[in-house]
């Protein structure tokens, strides 16, 4: 078991309550991600937040990036240079939809250079901070191509790099395995164990129906459900029921995890544990 230990707290949902229309979603939802250190190693906090279809997950996913406010509670994130929390923002927090929607009429390079602009950098720092996103992410021969002549693993690299240059400590990835074949799953959890490598407090947080890709390359799980009635039926008002933290199991920071019985098992106790969601 790689050795670690926690520190301070990265991001945090406190007493979360949401309803429409009367009917309650979200509630009293707690929630935290602390700082996973490794000596020697750059190691990234990756959360993977799983749960039943219609019971709350986009949700809460909106709540956690500032852009919808709930009705009572409060989600909080650190601040980078001071590391104290601050009250999250739209944009402070990068977020990453389903369908990699790109600026179609501008170049890789001009996406991602727009991403930066828009929050706030001169020209020349979007310039420089996207030639250093283009090096890392095997871009850079790529950087004169319009949206339409790209793959769909290289319009994912480009939306996440449009992300990290806006909000560099905090991502949300939405259903990122969705439709994608064996290898390009594959290669979607080698893209995000490296973004996950490029900073010590990097925090990425999956929503995902595909337990087993996501579990492969988190450290820790949420499970989101509801409370049932003594009739068996589930009550309105969802909640974190359970945290499993794959560190402290020994399958977190392993190549090779999803072959390992230990992984197996999990993923049976995960399956079984949905029917109580």
């Amino acid at each position: 078991m790689s050795s670690f230990s926690y520190g301070a707290p990265l991001l945090q949902a406190r007493d979360i309550n949401v309803a429409f229309g009367g009917r309650q979603v979200l509630k009293n939802l707690n929630l935290e991600v602390r700082d996973i250190v490794r000596e020697g190693k750059i190691t990234s906090q990756c959360v993977s937040l799983l749960a039943p279809s219609g019971v709350g997950k986009t949700t809460l996913f909106r709540v956690l990036a500032g852009l919808f406010k709930p009705d009572s509670g409060e989600v909080l994130i650190a601040d980078r240079k001071s590391g104290q929390p601050v009250p999250v923002q739209a944009g402070k927090v990068g977020v990453l939809a389903q369908a990699y929607p790109l600026f179609e009429h501008r170049t890789v390079q001009g996406n991602i250079a727009l991403a930066g602009r828009l929050a706030g950098l001169t020209s020349g720092q979007a310039n420089e901070k996207t030639e250093r996103l283009l090096i890392w992410f095997g871009l850079f021969n790529e950087q004169d191509k319009y949206a339409a002549q790209l793959s769909g693993g290289q319009r994912q690299r480009v939306a996440i790099c449009q992300q990290l240059i806006q909000a560099p400590m905090f991502l949300l990835l939405d259903e990122p395995f969705s439709g994608l074949d064996f290898l390009a799953k594959r290669a979607a959890c080698e893209l995000i164990k490296e973004v996950a490598s490029l900073d010590e407090l990097m925090t990425i947080v999956i929503v995902s129906h595909d337990i087993e890709a996501a579990c492969s390359i988190s450290d820790t799980v949420w499970l989101m459900g509801r409370e049932k009635n003594a009739d068996g039926t589930f009550l309105p008002g969802a909640f974190i029921k359970d945290t499993i933290s794959l560190a402290e199991r020994g399958l977190a920071w392993r190549g090779d995890v999803s072959e390992t019985a230990e992984f197996v098992q999990l993923m049976r106790e995960i399956r079984a544990k949905f029917g109580e969601l």
